[in-house]
């Protein structure tokens, strides 16, 4: 029997007129976490505003910070937190107009003094909480950018640059994403820091700093294990090779395949080949197929010989696959076997399996950057270069928050996209009751799926503070 109305429609009304409902409930617990990781006294001691709209910094940003947890993608979807009871759960909501004059209040220097308050609450983050379980024996940084495309002729910065959209490179119009997150092999990713450049910037521009700024963040945040630094071959380079190496951790990088590395591969011997087969079968875009099995092996190399005092020598480990034969399935056979490979320079302490199977997890960056896509930075919603460098900081921040919540609320939450968290955890209806002196109820509904999920995240937020993790 299919789900239908149990009144006639015309016996059906509607009015929106109770002010002790909200539809956000989940921003309760979330903030009360935000509140005890600082994040309003760290935005008004570090973020000085000189403009006249840049007042009040301690609560703007936490405004912004909440709008985004919420699903707000846009300046004006900043209003969602002007509803039902909501004025009076929390203090210092302001209008989405007040709100975007204060980010183009923003400078460049601004948005530093924001990132380091990003980069604070996360270290105050991954304390109170199990953030980042195993950091104190491995955790990963990576490093990726993303080509952010843009509409309208009123964007600062804006410029045509490469991207892929599945599976073809394109030029497309837009602003360019630098950002680092760390993970662990037991913990979803978090962002450790952005970056937002012209459109037309390539990957590895600025890539050295940002690797200093990230592994000192995370180092804040408890990775006090072995940290490797993973990037893709846009990022192959002396420079952020060795701004891995100088802050302390080791680096994992695709290497471009020039002459060079070419000739370092052919004089691998047959003999020393190791066979491989993946639990999982992996898409190779070039094949055009699946790939369930493959050939490794490593030797010592060189690279960077080019700049003067910046080689550095450490292990090239190679992976090959065979090339299919597209005429096999007309009858001509194979003279000789075909290989395509891939390879990965790096100085990790693990063996070559460990090290090479740890470099394929670095695709999980794409993951980040699609979970960041469905949320608060599916816009840049201003013209300003600075407004919509914070608002990356901004959104940054608040992913970091509801992944902080998810760990709290339960292990399958702990590794769930944004959009499961937003549904099943933060857009929860509710209804405020006020009784005795200053106590105040939220009654939510009965059977709600995850109740028990929900209910472990309010403790965590709102209960006795928890011992230091």
């Amino acid at each position: 029997m299919q789900v239908r109305l149990l009144h006639e429609f015309a016996k059906i009304h509607a009015t929106f007129d109770d002010p002790h409902l909200v539809s956000q409930a989940g921003l309760v617990p979330v903030m009360a976490l935000a509140e005890r990781a600082g994040l309003g006294e760290l935005a008004g001691e570090h973020v000085r505003i000189s403009r006249p709209c840049g007042v009040n910094a301690q609560v703007k940003v936490g405004c912004l910070v909440a709008g985004m947890i919420a699903g707000a993608d846009s300046i004006d979807d900043m209003g969602l937190l002007r509803h039902g009871a909501l004025a009076g759960l929390f203090g210092g909501i302001r209008a989405p107009s007040t709100l975007g004059s204060f980010l183009r209040s923003f400078t460049w220097g601004n948005v530093l003094q924001l990132g380091k308050v990003h980069r604070q609450v996360l270290a105050e983050l991954a304390r109170r909480g199990p953030l980042l379980p195993g950091a104190d024996t491995l955790a990963f940084l990576d490093i990726d950018s993303q080509q952010k495309r843009v509409y309208g002729h009123a964007k600062q910065g804006a410029a045509f640059g490469f991207t892929k959209i599945q599976g073809k490179g394109l030029l497309v119009r837009g602003l360019n994403v630098l950002a680092a997150t760390i993970c662990t092999p037991l913990a979803a990713p978090v962002i450790a820091a952005t970056r937002l450049r012209g459109g037309n910037a390539s990957s590895a521009r600025g890539a050295a700093s940002m690797i200093t700024e990230a592994v000192s963040t995370a180092r804040a945040a408890a990775c006090t294990g072995t940290l490797v630094v993973r990037m893709d071959s846009a990022f192959y380079g002396a420079p952020a090779v060795s701004a891995a190496r100088r802050a302390g951790a080791h680096f994992s990088v695709t290497v471009r395949t020039d002459p060079k590395v070419r000739a370092a591969i052919a004089a691998i011997g047959e003999d020393t080949w190791m066979p491989i087969r993946y639990p999982r079968a992996l898409w190779d875009d070039q094949l055009g197929r699946w790939v369930s099995d493959a050939q490794v092996a490593e030797v010592k190399y060189t690279a960077f010989t080019s700049r003067k005092g910046q080689a550095v020598t450490a292990r090239l480990i190679v992976r090959r696959v065979k090339d299919l034969n597209r005429k096999a399935a007309a009858g001509q056979g194979e003279l000789f076997t075909a290989w395509r490979y891939h390879a990965i320079f790096t100085d990790s302490p693990f063996t070559m399996l460990q090290a090479e199977e740890q470099h394929r997890g670095h695709a999980q960056a794409e993951q980040v950057f699609a979970d960041w896509t469905d949320g608060p930075l599916a816009h840049l919603p201003s013209g300003s270069f600075p407004a919509n460098a914070a608002w990356l900081t901004l959104a940054a921040i608040s992913c970091n928050l509801l992944r902080a919540a998810g760990c709290l609320a339960s292990l399958a939450y702990a590794r769930a996209r944004g959009a499961t968290m937003r549904r099943d955890l933060i857009a929860v209806a509710a209804r405020t009751a006020r009784h005795g002196r200053g106590h105040l109820t939220v009654h939510l509904p009965a059977g709600w799926h995850r109740e028990h999920e929900w209910m472990n995240l309010f403790q965590a937020g709102c209960g006795p503070p928890a011992p230091a993790a």
